[in-house]
């Protein structure tokens, strides 16, 4: 049986402390397409990444958090790294990541998007956005 959060859980943790890091730009070749490979192109990225921030709001020390420069060097080094076909691949590994290296984050929520598409209308960006927990993406 898959683990699953309730309710209450999940609203505790999107209601909580949280770190965010929004319109992080990268040059990638992630894609389906020959010249998505080759050419590459840009990559827009949001974070936010759950967790209790009490004590270093009251320490005022960085060594009670996790400093958003090693959020940012995650998507830094998924984004420039080997090519995806799929972005839902690319936020994956960068959620997955997160948990991983960091303990502390009970979840993570991470949006990727494409602004240069082949769909002819005016748009933003085009993309995908998910979202992990630790206790059933990233259990001890």
């Amino acid at each position: 049986m898959a683990a699953s959060v309730t309710a209450q859980e999940d609203a505790a943790i999107r209601g909580g402390d949280k770190l965010v890091l929004r319109g992080l730009k990268f040059h990638g070749f992630h894609g389906v397409k020959p010249e998505e490979r080759k050419l590459g192109q840009k990559f827009l990225i949001d974070v936010d990444a759950w967790m209790d921030l009490r004590v270093a709001g009251r320490s005022d020390q960085l060594s009670d958090t996790i400093s958003y420069t090693e959020i940012y060097r995650i998507v830094k080094e998924v984004v420039e790294g080997p090519p995806h076909n799929l972005l839902e691949s690319v936020a994956e590994l960068i959620a997955s990541t997160a948990l991983k290296n960091y303990p502390q984050i009970s979840a993570v929520s991470v949006k990727v998007g494409k602004p240069h598409v082949a769909v002819h209308g005016p748009l933003d960006y085009l993309g995908v956005e998910i979202f992990r927990y630790r206790s059933i993406d990233a259990p001890n």
